[in-house]
């Protein structure tokens, strides 16, 4: 499959991360469960009469989008896709709640509307006045991953030239009770979390949204090349090697080749053995960290993305981010793998553009 070009990149996240100078100002959190995405102003790109029905993923999308989709210089996009986990949960739940408090009776359909995962994709389309191709992949941690496959692809076959890409979540009151619950979450007595070498189970849950435009051409203002995306759903431990070795070989690169590796150590310790694993692969490579600067959620890998992007436009490494010493002159190929509690694994590979 022909590669495709990302040509901007924008992302509201944990970090500041709509302001300039992103990769020197990354600031890691360790010591609290949840962590809350730095919002915009949104009343410069929202009338607050609509800003006041959005939930917080349809809004934090849309200014990234607008971001985005600013960047590349494009004003119509040929397709919107996204990708979110947990869609809009806020809705859901008012909805939810509603039901029960006004016992099945009465129920206004707003909530209920506006709960769909296909809100966000849906309200950017509206937006924009874009009446093309518009799509949503709900797939817990590949959802990002979907959607770019479903971009590159749609451009290999001459459907697109240029697409917006994005991926969202955000936290609800209830579910982050619900987590903290199950353990999903960590515990307080189990903070401050070490990702690298955790001991203990649960991760510190983040938020955010990430948008990207895909397109045919390289421009002025790419990033990168997307190469080639692969996805498991199941994956055994001492098939991580072979998962990783067959995907490089598919492209025709060695270890050798892949000069920094993005992996997504979370801080769970029975999850993150899969990335511990996956170092053996690249002795010779920058082995890079990223969920202590954004935390855990359903699409964390569009923050990775992202920042990956910016590595390679500006090739530069966040000392922040490293895990080993390992510095290479130059970064051209940059892998990305994710996962979420060990199930949904995903490899990206981006080159230099």
């Amino acid at each position: 499959m022909r590669a495709v070009y990302i040509n901007s990149a924008s992302c509201i996240s944990v970090q500041d991360t709509l302001n300039e100078n992103i990769l020197q100002n990354l600031k890691p959190e360790y010591s609290v469960q949840i962590i809350k995405a730095i919002e915009p102003n949104y009343k410069e790109f929202i009338p607050p009469a609509m800003s006041r029905r959005m939930s917080k993923t349809v809004k934090m999308s849309s200014v990234a989008s607008h971001h985005a989709l600013q960047e590349a210089g494009i004003s119509y996009p040929d397709a919107i896709i996204a990708g979110t986990g947990m869609g809009c949960s806020q809705d859901s739940e008012k909805f939810l709640k509603n039901v029960i408090d006004d016992h099945e009776e009465f129920l206004t359909p707003t909530f209920f509307i506006q709960s769909t995962h296909n809100t966000v994709a849906g309200q950017i389309a509206l937006g924009l006045q874009c009446h093309a191709y518009n799509f949503t992949y709900v797939n817990t941690s590949s959802s990002l991953e979907f959607s770019l496959l479903d971009a590159q692809l749609q451009i290999n076959d001459g459907e697109a030239e240029n697409i917006l890409v994005g991926s969202t979540d955000e936290q609800t009151d209830r579910t982050m009770e619900l987590y903290c619950l199950h353990n999903i979450i960590k515990r307080e007595t189990d903070l401050p979390s070490d990702y690298l070498n955790s001991a203990t189970n649960g991760v510190i849950w983040g938020e955010g949204a990430s948008f990207f435009v895909v397109g045919k051409d390289k421009t002025d203002t790419s990033y990168a090349k997307l190469q080639n995306i692969t996805i498991i759903n199941k994956l055994d431990l001492d098939e991580v090697l072979t998962f990783i070795g067959d995907f490089l070989m598919k492209n025709n690169l060695s270890a050798q080749d892949i000069d920094a590796v993005i992996l997504g150590f979370s801080g769970d310790a029975k999850s993150d053995v899969y990335y511990t694993k996956a170092m053996e692969a690249f002795p010779d490579s920058a082995l890079l960290y990223y969920k202590h600067l954004s935390g855990e959620f359903n699409t964390a890998s569009g923050f990775s993305t992202f920042i990956a992007c910016h590595i390679l436009k500006e090739q530069q490494i966040p000392e922040i981010m490293m895990i080993n010493s390992e510095r290479k002159e130059s970064v051209r190929n940059i892998l990305l793998y994710n996962h979420l509690a060990g199930d949904d694994h995903s490899l990206v590979l981006l080159e230099k553009a």
